[in-house]
């Protein structure tokens, strides 16, 4: 009887892999921008022959959110998300200032390990196989077990034509074999240069133990907050967009609304005539008593799907048009379920008696899960905004737009992207709109501008001046003298630094 352990073959498979990338990668090093986009172009291109059938497998698999909501982000990454990376130049001299005499040349950083999350499996991996390549990096992707078969064919469309248009072999694969120990030993490989984790919680903490930078576009638990001055109409239309588009799974979407005292009852009324359901303090605590397990590890039977059937399943009935499910709240807990990120149709609701308390409510609520993403305020008050971005520990403040949308730049002009770092107060190195440019390094170029002759007196003007009275100058050549007065003058300076 031949017994296969699988836990053996992903490692050994990860191995090969990460070994196989970093040679292509060497190749790829090589390749110039003008290269790099056709490959770029050309798997965009085939993509988007299949947006919709890979919106539906995915839906179908994984049971998570609306297919044609699905179909918007693919469709979204393959057109304007692609748009938006022409003529940026990322690898070889991508900038220069010719008045200061230096250049920056962009390298690649190397070997990619990429994990995408089971909710948003299609849009997520075309983006970051998008630009690891448009970046001139190798990328290694570990599917997520829920979504291995929609995640791979995906990759295997991306991989055929990019390999017909001069990818080298190796540098866009990933795992078969997938399993959590094979995940660890890809990210902790020695070849592995950086690791991706776009909304994998599960392997947060590997990924930060692996030794190796990594971004990480991780929990939103972003509040939006209607303050009194905002149009509370539209307020309202962009929260319940931004909840309900693919039932919720959009880790940017608010999961809170935070109110201003006085114009908290028609807050309320304008989210009901949206389709907004306040539950009662009983149907309340039922739901929150099956949002997450006992291990906090969120019920996966729950996420992304309509409010209408979500109240089905806990038992209690809604109006048929039912958009999103209420709670209303008073203290943010670690303890409560309504504090926390849910992947589906339901919020918190919180009545503070201005904007101040309200900013410190927003804290709270970004800080329960420690991983500060994306804020929303709605807000006509300058200055309130201003207290806002400068206040909070988040990724990214969004004015007057529905989050879903504005974080991914659909309704901003923050750069389209589908991973949203949360290194601002969470894990990772960066809050960026993660693009390109997070995937390579910068090295400076600087030309000579000032002989050793002349760096006393320019770098240190009154030094120099003593040192001239202490040492006359030796006319003709730089003297012994003048020499060990700049020495002295840069070693007294260094010693003051």
């Amino acid at each position: 009887m031949t017994i296969i352990d699988n836990d053996l073959l992903s490692i050994q498979e990860a191995r090969i892999l990460a070994e196989n990338a970093y040679e292509a990668q060497k190749q790829l090093a090589t390749f110039s921008q003008e290269n790099l986009d056709v490959i770029v172009e050309s798997m965009a291109n085939e993509l988007e022959k299949h947006t919709q059938a890979l919106a539906i497998l995915s839906h179908e698999e994984t049971d998570f959110g609306d297919w044609q909501h699905k179909l918007i982000k693919n469709e979204f990454v393959c057109g304007f998300a692609r748009r938006n990376l022409r003529g940026l130049r990322c690898v070889g001299i991508i900038g220069e200032d010719r008045e200061k005499q230096t250049k920056d040349v962009g390298v690649p950083v190397g070997v990619i390990a990429a994990l995408c999350p089971a909710t948003s499996p299609v849009s997520t991996t075309i983006y970051n196989a998008l630009i690891a390549i448009k970046s001139g990096n190798a990328i290694v992707f570990s599917p997520h077990p829920r979504a291995q078969k929609t995640i791979s064919k995906t990759l295997d469309i991306m991989i055929e034509v990019a390999h017909k248009h001069g990818l080298p072999e190796g540098a866009l694969t990933y795992m078969k074999t997938v399993a959590a120990i094979g995940t660890i030993e890809l990210m902790k490989h020695k070849l592995v240069s950086l690791v991706l984790n776009t909304g994998v919680p599960g392997m947060l903490e590997a990924a930060s133990t692996s030794g190796k930078p990594f971004i990480y576009g991780g929990a939103g638990n972003g509040p939006a907050f209607v303050e009194r001055t905002a149009d509370i109409q539209q307020a309202a239309k962009d929260i319940i967009a931004s909840k309900t588009f693919d039932h919720g799974v959009v880790s940017a979407a608010g999961q809170s609304v935070v109110v201003d005292g006085c114009v908290a009852a028609e807050v309320k009324s304008a989210l009901q005539s949206n389709g907004a359901y306040f539950m009662s303090e009983q149907e309340a605590e039922k739901l929150g008593s099956l949002l997450f397990y006992s291990d906090g590890k969120p019920n996966h039977d729950l996420i992304g799907i309509p409010a209408v059937k979500i109240a089905q399943k806990v038992g209690f009935i809604v109006p048929d048009n039912t958009t999103v499910l209420i709670a209303e709240r008073k203290y943010v807990s670690e303890f409560d379920p309504y504090s926390r990120e849910k992947l589906c149709p339901v919020l918190g609701f919180y009545i503070e008696p201005d904007w101040m308390h309200a900013c410190e409510k927003c804290i709270e609520l970004l800080l329960s899960d420690r991983c500060g993403h994306t804020l929303v305020i709605h807000s006509k008050d300058e200055n309130v905004i201003n207290q806002f971005a400068l206040k909070k520990p988040v990724g990214r403040v969004l004015v007057n737009t529905p989050a879903a949308f504005g974080s991914m730049g659909a309704t901003t002009n923050l750069f389209p992207s589908m991973m949203l770092g949360s290194g601002s107060a969470g894990k990772g190195f960066t809050s960026d709109n993660v693009s390109p440019m997070n995937l390579i390094y910068i090295r400076k170029v600087g030309y000579g501008v000032r002989n050793i002759e002349s760096i006393g007196a320019e770098i240190f003007p009154k030094r120099a001046q003593a040192a001239q009275v202490e040492q006359p100058a030796v006319s003709g050549n730089f003297s012994t003298s003048s020499l060990q007065a700049v020495h002295r003058i840069l070693k007294e300076a260094i010693g003051e630094l």
